[in-house]
């Protein structure tokens, strides 16, 4: 068994390309530092926000001086993001896959703020393995929490958004675009999120709401740290030579970062981004190489 003192290569998370650290010297560390995002004051409501790339997002709209609606399951969690936010920041702590909480979301966001002006739909992880032995209760809570809570999410918060004239981003993943055996139930609700993208952009034409979509790849999250981990055990590796070998075998120089979906998001969530509707970004190191 691989010993558990093994460090994981920092390179394998973060660039170091001359052309990142140039900007930097030139600009400081935040990439959109110097451009004026226009979303201070502004509400958004952030779903599955207690950890990972909900908790990035968070913090980085946050540093752009909107206040925030932080929802998940875990109350300790959401106290503890919460408290690194520099802005009004509400937690609202609950399980979204029940059907009539993301309503009472949306509802707590404006009575608490105000209004709405921006919806994050980044809640739920779904279960990897042999698709002849995922369950049923297996897809029903996959689809339960991502998709249908994205459904739920946006429904409620669609007349909202259109007073604010405000937007939706969902967060969804490569998968959605290149199959995987072993990622069966969460290609599928990826896909089934990407399409709902298409056709409520397409709603929002006429009413006034912007809906986008990104598509993060391997993201250095908990949950990708304890796939390397997992990965290292099965094979006999450490876990540096594990997270090496798994990237490559994405065809990725490294993985990404939280905070690189979270400026993606800050992004669409600008005047900066006020000509795309629909659209889907992949970030992804270019680990997707389909159309």
């Amino acid at each position: 068994m691989p010993s558990t003192s093994h460090t994981i290569p920092a390179s394998i998370f973060a660039s170091n390309r001359f052309q990142v650290r140039s900007f930097q010297s030139l600009f400081g560390s935040n990439a959109l530092v110097f451009m004026d995002t226009n979303i201070k004051n502004k509400v958004a409501v952030i779903t599955g926000a207690s950890r990972g790339i909900g908790r990035a997002i968070a913090t980085r709209l946050a540093s752009e001086g909107m206040r925030l609606v932080l929802s998940a399951r875990s109350e300790e969690a959401l106290k503890e993001v919460a408290s690194t936010c520099e802005t009004d920041t509400r937690i609202f702590v609950a399980d979204l896959r029940e059907k009539n909480i993301p309503a009472d979301l949306i509802e707590f966001a404006v009575k608490q703020l105000g209004g709405i002006d921006l919806l994050v739909n980044n809640a739920g992880a779904t279960r990897r393995g042999d698709f002849l032995k995922l369950t049923e209760e297996d897809w029903d809570d996959g689809f339960s929490l991502k998709f249908f809570c994205a459904v739920r999410c946006s429904r409620a918060v669609w007349a909202h958004l259109i007073r604010s004239q405000g937007g939706i981003v969902n967060i969804v993943g490569v998968g959605g675009r290149t199959a995987s055996a072993e990622f069966t139930i969460g290609g599928s609700v990826n896909s089934a999120l990407l399409n709902l993208t298409k056709a409520l952009a397409h709603r929002g034409q006429q009413d006034g709401v912007k809906v986008n979509a990104i598509n993060p790849g391997s993201i250095a999250t908990e949950r990708l740290k304890g796939r390397i981990a997992n990965y290292a055990a099965e094979r006999g590796l450490s876990e540096a030579d594990a997270a090496i070998e798994m990237a490559e075998k994405l065809g990725v120089s490294r993985f990404g970062e939280p905070s690189e979906i979270a400026s993606a998001v800050l992004f669409l969530a600008s005047p900066l981004s006020s000509y795309c509707q629909g659209a889907i970004i992949d970030i992804d190191g270019g680990q997707t190489r389909t159309l």
